[in-house]
């Protein structure tokens, strides 16, 4: 068996013109220019590079992005004023604040200060509670993304069997809730798991989120299971990155399965601008 490719970029390159459509229509009916806000304390280098991808992305679908630096020295109340303001402002539909902030600031604290309407990376306590009561507006992006991949792929997530290793609140937690939402019966995985490979290998979905480069092994996974790789790790003298799973040897025994790059996470840009978007629709 050789793999089929989940093609997040292709797909998202899809989604990302509908938007594209769907803006300038709010444009011209309503007279609403979508906006997204990106806070980035600090100056960490691959924190720069996706922050300006999503201001790229943004502007490309023809909507407004602004990019606010902060020092990293500044002040929880310093960075919790900004967000504040920005929740106040009503030309502002969408708030997201750069992960991860730097280590003396609370940033649980910080996510939960930005208004939940306007919360479109879903990752403040009352957007998770709210994901957990199956009321809330947006879904972690990454998390999203993974699930309109599966759909738009015709992968049947009811009644599947899923594993998610990894637990963060940005990605393993919203994963695992967003699989069981559409009745997945779901298994969470993280560093202190027993006999990882065993549970792995029950997986009819499988998603790696742990950030461990080729921690999951090709054998382990389940023949004919689907893979979904959220892990993007560079590897010391390997000129490509590599995700969470061995790719090759996984492609051999899988029935479809996501590259790294090319996967997840063209799919998490899509998915913040479409969040935007209907931050816009239902509140702008």
């Amino acid at each position: 068996m050789t793999a089929k490719i989940l093609d997040g970029s292709a797909t998202a390159k899809q989604i990302r013109a509908k938007l594209a459509e769907d803006v300038a229509k709010i444009k011209a009916e309503r007279g609403i220019t979508p906006r997204l806000s990106v806070i980035l304390v600090g100056d960490d280098p691959a924190s720069v590079t996706y922050t300006r991808m999503k201001k790229k992305a943004c502007e490309a679908a023809g909507m407004i992005s602004d990019l606010i630096y902060m020092p990293a020295d500044c002040t929880q109340q310093q960075v919790k004023d900004t967000i504040l303001q920005l929740n106040a402002d009503p030309a502002v539909h969408g708030i997201m604040v750069q992960h991860p902030v730097p280590s003396h600031l609370d940033e649980l604290d910080i996510l939960s200060t930005v208004a939940v309407e306007k919360d479109v990376d879903g990752i403040s306590a009352l957007s998770l509670g709210k994901l957990v009561l199956g009321t809330a507006d947006y879904t972690s992006c990454t998390p999203q993304g993974i699930v309109t991949l599966l759909e738009t792929y015709g992968i049947p997530i009811k009644g599947a069997e899923a594993v998610v290793v990894g637990r963060s609140i940005i990605l393993g937690k919203p994963a695992a809730l967003a699989l069981l939402e559409r009745h997945a019966t779901v298994t969470i995985c993280h560093s202190r798991t027993q006999n990882l490979a065993d549970v792995v290998r029950r997986a009819d979905i499988l998603v790696a989120a742990i950030g461990k480069p080729e921690l999951i092994k090709g054998d382990w996974i389940k023949e004919g299971a689907v893979v979904v790789d959220a892990g993007y790790n560079k590897v010391e003298g390997r000129e490509k990155d590599v995700g969470d799973v061995e790719f090759e040897a996984a492609s051999g025994r899988a029935s479809w399965i996501t590259p790294v790059p090319g996967g997840v996470g063209p799919m998490t840009i899509a998915m913040l601008l479409s969040h935007t978007l209907k931050a816009a629709e239902k509140y702008g």
